[in-house]
C-alpha cells in the first residue's frame, strides 16, 4: 500500500522500490492540492479501472499498477486485492485524470485534507491523528 504524504500545496503518492517496479516510475506521484477536485472511499476499487495498462501491471483482481490509458484521459492506479481504496478525481493536472489507490488511510486523507497544513510533508495518518487529538483537549 502506497504511503499519502501532505503538505500545503502537495499531496505526493510515495511509492517502494516494488510499487515503482510495478507501476513502471522512477519518481513518486505528486499532486497539487489545488487539483483536487473530489475523494472517495470505496470497497472495490476494481470497478474504478478503466481504460488499459500504458505502462502498467494487470494481474485480474490481484494487482494493477501503473497508468491506465482510456478515453477519458490518464490515471494513476495502485490497487491490490479487494481493500479498501480512495479514488481521487483531479482537474488541471498535465499528467493524470484521476489516482485510484489502494489505502487503509482514505478517512485520514479527507480529514488532513481539510486541514491547514506546515510546508514540510506530513503522513496524512498522522496529520488527522494530531488534529482529532487536538479537538479533543480543547
Amino acid at each position: 500500500m502506497v504511503t499519502l504524504m501532505l503538505d500545503s500545496a502537495h499531496l505526493e503518492v510515495v511509492l517502494s522500490i516494488t510499487e515503482k517496479g510495478l507501476t513502471f516510475r522512477k519518481r513518486n506521484v505528486m499532486i497539487d492540492r489545488s487539483q483536487i477536485v473530489r475523494v472517495q472511499l470505496t470497497d472495490d476499487s476494481w470497478t474504478w479501472l478503466r481504460g488499459v495498462p500504458d505502462p502498467g501491471t494487470y494481474l485480474p483482481v490481484a494487482i494493477a499498477a501503473g497508468s491506465w490509458k482510456s478515453a477519458g484521459g490518464r490515471d494513476f492506479v495502485s490497487i491490490r486485492r479487494r481493500k479498501p481504496s480512495v479514488v481521487i478525481d483531479l482537474e488541471g493536472s498535465d499528467e493524470f485524470q484521476r489516482l485510484i489507490l489502494t489505502t487503509s488511510h482514505g478517512v485520514a486523507l479527507v480529514q488532513a485534507l481539510r486541514l491547514e497544513t506546515g510546508s514540510e510533508p506530513t503522513d496524512v495518518v498522522d496529520l488527522a491523528t494530531n488534529s482529532t487529538k487536538r479537538k479533543r483537549s480543547s
